[in-house]
């Protein structure tokens, strides 16, 4: 057992591959460069057997994504070649990527998997894993109004002030929500403001998380398609997002929403929806076919929203294996 290394890449492939069927070589060659940039939330191991490498395992730290409060560790992907499978090899890289969680302080692992991948479920199964009470909601883009030429437009909210001519009032016609809210590709003016709403939505003080994820989109702008609301001059809501081209075996790139936030303060206004639909707009010129994310047990609200635009529960199952 050992850390995986950049001259272990075609032979990654290769084991992936053989098991997925097509190659994958710039998801991995991605999650390599991540581990490089960011080692200490990244965990990337490799199995030798009969002096060639045999099998890996990829996860990264998780902080702040999908809400979540406490540490955990993320499988994003592993694989054991075919001509090394029964030997316990698999077991083995699982057992050392727990230890690397608990040195992280991560006091869980989690991954998530197609209901439909039978090996890779019996494997999670034997490893301990449980169904995790987190809710996995997907759209495809081709059947949502939002960000298309099929959305409605919205309400103007009221009348404006007749002496506010930075307010439009009532018009002739309506408009679409994204047309309502400043939205612009997240930045480094950004991150105050961010940090400043989501310490009043979660009550913590989380601009670590944010910080890196935005470092993250500085250095690998194909991942990160994060944007910013702005009204009045100030940051009014934020979305975290980024593009996923292969975990567990995902060949089509799917966007993956993280984290979204709006100033309790100017609830109501469209803010999130306008944040949404220009997101689904970039993502549609970007080829972009689907959007995930995860929604905490209980989240009732976030749940409507994302069902309201047109979200619906995902064949993905969310698994996670407590730690002791």
């Amino acid at each position: 057992m050992r850390a995986l290394a950049p001259r272990d890449l075609d032979d990654v492939v290769a084991i992936d591959a053989a098991l997925g069927g097509r190659p994958r070589r710039a998801y991995f060659e991605r999650r390599l460069r991540s581990a490089q940039r960011d080692p200490e939330r990244h965990v990337q191991l490799a199995v030798d057997a009969d002096g060639a490498l045999a099998g890996f395992m990829l996860g990264h730290a998780l902080e702040g994504e999908f809400g979540r409060s406490e540490p955990a560790l993320r499988l994003e992907a592993l694989g054991v070649g075919p001509q090394a499978q029964g030997r316990g090899l698999g077991a083995a890289l699982s057992l050392a990527f727990e230890s690397a969680a608990r040195k992280l302080g991560a006091t869980e692992t989690r991954t998530a998997a197609v209901w439909r991948e039978h090996r890779l479920l019996r494997f999670l199964d034997r490893a301990g894993y449980r169904l995790a009470p987190s809710h996995v909601l997907d759209c495809a883009l081709a059947e949502s109004e939002v960000g298309s030429s099929r959305e409605q437009p919205v309400e103007r909210s009221g009348p404006a002030d007749a002496n506010d001519y930075g307010t439009p009032g009532f018009q002739d016609f309506e408009s679409l929500a994204r047309d309502q809210v400043q939205t612009r590709i997240f930045s480094k003016d950004d991150l105050d403001g961010a940090a400043r709403i989501d310490r009043r939505l979660t009550g913590r003080d989380r601009r670590g998380y944010l910080c890196r994820s935005f470092g993250e989109a500085l250095a690998d702008s194909a991942l990160r398609i994060s944007l910013a609301a702005r009204v009045d001059g100030g940051v009014a809501g934020y979305l975290m997002a980024r593009l996923d081209y292969g975990d567990f075996g995902r060949v089509e790139p799917a966007a993956v929403i993280d984290t979204v936030g709006v100033d309790p303060l100017r609830g109501r206004q469209g803010i999130g929806r306008s944040l949404l639909s220009q997101l689904f707009v970039n993502l549609r010129g970007l080829g972009v076919e689907r959007v995930e994310t995860v929604v905490a047990p209980g989240s009732l609200d976030l749940m409507g929203f994302f069902y309201r635009a047109g979200f619906r529960p995902s064949e993905r199952l969310s698994f996670l294996k407590r730690l002791s």
